[in-house]
């Protein structure tokens, strides 16, 4: 099976782990029972030995997806000239415990339907458990279906049509449909299915799950304040969102995947199936202005057992968790998987962990101040935590970092990480002032104003008449596009004015935006390219239109929605060809889109 292009696939999950859906009708990529969990298929990270679960009608000669409207199930299409045939899929939401659905048994359900014409379809279900790394046995029970049987996980595909084995640890079926029919499969993952009751004997009804199912999303899409224009591609942004958060903590995961390249066949792939808190907390910025307040309060309860535990050798915070709150994420190499298109090493964990990352506690002590003002007032144990954090900030804002790329060639002066030291401390002066809580107000003030005439002073290039990436540095940055946008400076300011502009001159590929200069500065410690990162794109628009600049905002802004996939969908970034890189679907991406967007149609006279 050739590589799809990253574009080509569409995802459903259940808010414990996603699916991802190619046009062909090939679940190509799949971890259970959580987003960070051991792969069950990864044929996007190798085509012949990752595994997959193909359902298609077979003699095709276009097809098409979408999604049923307001919601997360995906719709496959298959037309022909002699029939049109349909594949529903999607996941089952766990707290919506009705029927086979009981918490702990996660599944796909896959509907196949004869729309016109009798439509012969074709199964072909091959798992490779652990990335390929731990065998299984295959146990068939005609009629009911197959068990995939390994050490640790257990997969039962429920078939209503008979399996045959394929000789090499998977199934395979062909079955014909007539008009009106429809077939359902249910693949369904447990612990060991020896002592699970009724796994297989347990029917699905198809059509009751997915009633259910888009009631379950249309519901959650209601809730949300957004009703500007480009609502159709704000809501989707928030469907995914709401899709890479982890139900059971309120955890927000970075990306669905791992290692998806940013250059084919570099080395620049990484595992983004955890929580950043710089990325969580700007999902949570998007979540407040959607009026999602409960996702935001869930994203809180986790984000408060993270601050009351004992500093680590990076401080009060580590910049990534896994989903629970696991601290360790050891980074390996799969070195026995080919990578996307030839893109090695495949990578799980995540060797940056042991980074510091100073920009973190501006992104989080923003996103508590945001949430105490529109969701709930936070606990004075909880403020104790921060406070205890702005001190820190206090006594180490001035030292170097790796800062918001995590660049693996030594430590800056970055200009980004001293803007967010500005913000944490700023959001804590306001914060206490808001609710007169106790704070050494004078020692944290002083701190603040320190690190502004720094950024000045240092992180200004007054011939060039830009601020750039780290003290000294002749580089730019686009994060620096942040600094209006975070408050620190008037958007209309010659500063951030002359940076908009050397930003648009010598980061920009037309309009869309590179993070940094590769090869200038100190450099990021890695080989090869990259593309165009998406989320500083979005960074550009709404920069511009608090400048005043609406007119070339909603240029930029409209074009970049061009580059989303065929549902709406986003990369990490964008290639030279206009092709999807890095990890997909990636929040970072779709917060930029939700706040751009909100930013943009304000400032255009139509209230988000």
């Amino acid at each position: 099976m050739p590589y799809k292009p990253i574009e080509s696939y569409g995802v459903i999950g259940d808010m414990h782990s996603v699916a991802l859906v190619g046009m062909d009708g090939s679940i190509d990529w799949c971890c259970l029972p959580h987003f960070d969990s051991p792969s069950v298929f990864a044929a996007i990270l190798d085509d012949k030995q990752g595994g997959s679960f193909a359902l298609a009608a077979a003699h095709a000669t276009s097809r098409k997806q979408m999604y049923m409207p307001d919601t997360n199930v995906l719709l496959t299409r298959f037309l022909d000239a002699e029939g049109v045939g349909e594949v529903c899929d999607f996941m089952p939401i766990h707290r919506d415990t009705y029927g086979a659905y009981r918490r702990g048994m996660h599944q796909i359900v896959r509907v196949a339907r004869a729309v016109r014409g009798a439509v012969r379809f074709r199964l072909a279900c091959r798992p490779a458990i652990d990335f390929a790394r731990r065998p299984h046995r295959l146990i068939l029970d005609d009629p009911r279906g197959a068990v995939f049987d390994s050490e640790g996980l257990d997969l039962a595909l429920i078939s209503p049509v008979p399996l045959s084995s394929d000789g090499a640890g998977g199934v395979t079926a062909d079955f014909v449909l007539q008009p009106g029919e429809s077939a359902t499969f249910s693949l369904r993952q447990v612990e060991d299915w020896t002592v699970s009751d009724g796994l297989l004997s347990t029917p699905i009804s198809g059509e009751d799950a997915l009633r259910r199912t888009v009631d379950f999303w249309r519901k959650w899409l209601g809730k949300s304040r957004y009703k500007g224009r480009w609502r159709e591609m704000v809501d989707r942004s928030a469907l995914v969102l709401k899709l890479l958060t982890f139900e059971p903590t309120g955890a927000i995961v970075a990306a669905a995947t791992t290692s998806l390249p940013e250059e084919i066949g570099g080395i620049r792939n990484w595992d983004y199936r955890y929580v950043w808190v710089r990325d969580a907390a700007f999902t949570l910025y998007a979540f407040l202005r959607l009026g999602y307040t409960e996702e935001a309060a869930r994203f809180m309860e986790w984000l408060s057992a993270r601050v009351s535990e004992e500093d680590g050798p990076t401080g009060p915070l580590q910049l990534m968790y896994s989903i629970e709150g696991r601290h360790e994420l050891p980074e390996i190499a799969l070195t026995h998987l080919d990578g996307y298109r030839g893109s090695r090493p495949v990578r799980v964990g995540n060797g940056a962990t042991a980074q510091l990352q100073l920009d973190i506690y501006g992104e989080l002590i923003d996103s508590v101040y945001l949430f105490d003002k529109y969701g709930s007032p936070i606990s004075y144990d909880f403020w104790r935590e921060l406070q205890r954090m702005a001190s820190w900030v206090c006594e180490r804002w001035d030292q170097p970092d790796e800062s918001i790329w995590e660049v693996r060639g030594g430590r800056q002066q970055f200009v980004y990480s001293k803007l967010q030291c500005w913000v944490a401390l700023d959001r804590t002066l306001r914060l206490a002032d808001k609710r007169s809580l106790p704070l050494d107000r004078p020692r944290i003030a002083r701190a603040r104003d320190a690190i502004y005439e720094a950024i000045m002073t240092h992180g200004w290039d007054a011939e060039r008449r830009t601020f750039v990436q780290s003290f000294g540095s002749a580089a730019l940055d686009a994060s620096n596009l942040l600094m209006s946008l975070m408050r620190f400076i008037s958007p209309t300011d010659p500063r951030i004015l002359g940076t908009l502009d050397r930003t648009l001159a010598e980061l920009a590929s037309d309009t869309l935006v590179h993070r940094y200069e590769l090869g200038k500065g100190a450099g990021d410690g890695l080989t090869g390219k990259e593309g165009t990162f998406s989320i500083c794109t979005f960074w550009l628009v709404e920069a511009l239109a608090r400048a005043g600049r609406l007119d070339d905002a909603r240029f930029i802004f409209e074009k970049m929605l061009t580059y989303a996939n065929h549902l709406g969908l986003y990369s990490e970034q964008i290639g030279p060809s206009g092709e999807l890189l890095g990890n997909f679907p990636q929040a970072f991406t779709h917060l930029g889109l939700v706040s751009a967007a909100f930013y943009l149609d304000r400032a255009l006279g139509q209230g988000g």
